[in-house]
């Protein structure tokens, strides 16, 4: 940004809008890069541009029974705003209020353009500003804007389809299949055998949430998880809130949490070996006489290798123990008209088939980026500090951590994006781009996690380095390092200067 561009919202001569920096997305990373953007820059000038009808992402769009975070509500939601809540682990609803107050009682909902969906970008070197064209869902026109610098706070995952695979014999299939992403409103489960796909974060929640509801499903995986039980109140948190307020109680629960999400994780890549065997025993603990725990719990993989999931109070293991869900491991042969043939020639019946198989990957909203007319191609960048992309100037993106809360590493993101606007603009510097000094260096790709949705989309991803800051770092302690502490001018960021003004015309006669 620079000190040329008005700090308020303006029309160009073109007529085109312009603002200082544009947001994309109104979930729960723009809503926080809104707040940031006006605590620390005040005046600054800004834009959020929603593809769908409503503020909150995920948390607006899920609807499937039981949504719920998968890590404790202290490190999920900002630092800036306390959880007040009753649950450690929250469900959607509780999240999407939290996400909508914040908006409202800062004033950010005002700066939020619906059914605006981002198709294209585009950079020109020239004007130092980016023109960026949205469709609007109501009238299907194309809006344009132009913006000092660019945020896609959008995720990485597609909002409009999940990921299904090919199953053959869907079409013989006489009931009804589902995914969790698309959920219908009036689905009545009760009464009914209900089989769920899947064995991540949502078919866990979804088990015990289904069988609430007088449904008797079945949780069916090709190959298990590691799934850990948590209590969903946090006692610290509360006496720490009822000791020293709100906001001081929630800092200090914050800290704690980290510090134990980074002392597990840390533990779990040391000693892999050992953490399996101790979340073996404690899963063995919880499950019915008849559900053999290496058989439906004992992943190939080790711990954190993926995501634990994480099941408040063990509603999972309860929902099993009651006899009103069940699991079978196993693959998939083909639908039939009543419901499944595994591999093993087992036929498991169905009312309803749920396909709580994934997501798909889909970076910045699926908006195409260009630089000066050339189409940028993410595969083809190295990704800095995790937040922007070489070759690509005043852009930036939020990707958060797999292996402890978004929110943590979205906060952290939001105030380095300040400091460097902060920066820029004390030196009169228009732009910024990352450059990667050693186009010849080995890369690897930005994520390293098993996950499926990773590994189905990552030859997709732009690249990372071996070393800070040309990589995506998985640790909090090191990003606070790289992020809040290490200066912004590291060599690695090239600044251009504001255009020097034009000389004034002569006016007078010649002779």
């Amino acid at each position: 940004m620079s000190t040329t561009d008005t700090m308020s919202t303006t029309t160009t001569t073109t007529g085109v809008e312009h603002v200082d920096m544009l947001i994309v997305g109104a979930g729960l990373s723009g809503i926080g890069a809104a707040w940031h953007l006006q605590d620390k820059r005040p005046g600054t000038s800004y834009a959020i541009l929603e593809a769908r009808g409503a503020m909150g992402g995920t948390w607006d769009l899920f609807r499937y029974p039981g949504i719920r975070s998968d890590s404790d509500l202290s490190t999920f939601a900002y630092a800036f705003k306390p959880w007040t809540g009753e649950n450690a682990i929250a469900d959607g609803p509780e999240i999407l209020e939290y996400i909508r107050e914040t908006a409202a009682d800062n004033g950010i909902d005002e700066h939020i353009r619906y059914g605006h969906k981002v198709v294209r970008a585009s950079w020109s070197t020239e004007d130092a500003r980016w023109t960026v064209e949205a469709e609007r869902a109501d009238t299907g026109e194309t809006v344009r804007m132009t913006a000092g610098f660019l945020f896609a706070a959008s995720g990485y995952y597609r909002y409009d389809e999940g990921f299904t695979p090919r199953f053959e014999g869907t079409e013989d299939f006489t009931g009804q299949i589902v995914h969790p992403q698309l959920w219908p409103e009036d689905i009545d489960v009760a009464g009914k055998r209900v089989v769920v796909i899947g064995s991540g974060a949502t078919a866990v929640t979804l088990i015990p949430a289904l069988a609430a509801q007088d449904a008797h499903v079945t949780m069916l995986q090709r190959s298990p998880s590691y799934i850990m039980s948590l209590p969903s109140r946090d006692v610290i948190a509360d006496r720490l809130r009822r000791w020293f307020g709100d906001e001081r109680g929630h800092a200090l629960t914050r800290r704690k949490n980290i510090f134990q999400q980074r002392k597990v994780y840390a533990f779990c890549q040391r000693y892999p070996k050992l953490a399996r065997r101790l979340i073996r025993r404690l899963t063995e603990k919880q499950l019915p006489a008849h559900i053999d725990v290496d058989t439906h719990f004992n992943p190939t993989y080790d711990p954190w290798d993926q995501r634990l999931c994480a099941v408040p109070n063990g509603d999972l293991f309860r929902a099993l123990r009651a006899g009103k869900a069940d699991i079978v491991t196993d693959g998939i042969e083909r639908f039939t008209e009543k419901g499944l043939r595994l591999s093993s020639g087992r036929e498991l019946e169905a009312d309803i088939i749920v396909t709580a198989t994934g997501l798909n990957l889909q970076l910045f909203g699926g908006a195409e980026l260009e630089v000066d007319g050339h189409v940028m191609v993410p595969a083809e960048t190295l990704a800095y500090k995790g937040l922007m992309l070489s070759g690509v100037p005043n852009f930036a993106f939020a990707i958060g951590y797999t292996n402890s809360s978004w929110t943590l590493k979205v906060d952290l993101v939001c105030e380095y994006l300040c400091r460097l606007l902060d920066h820029m603009e004390a030196r009169g510097q228009r732009t910024v781009v990352p450059v990667d000094p050693n186009p010849g260096q080995a890369t690897r790709p930005l994520m390293d996690f098993s996950a499926g949705y990773v590994q189905r989309a990552i030859a997709q991803l732009p690249r990372q380095g071996a070393a800070a800051p040309w990589h995506l770092a998985m640790d909090y302690a090191e990003d606070v390092a790289h992020l809040r502490g290490a200066p912004i001018a590291d060599g690695a960021l090239r600044f251009d200067a504001a255009a020097p003004a034009a000389a004034p015309r002569e006016t007078g006669v010649a002779a």
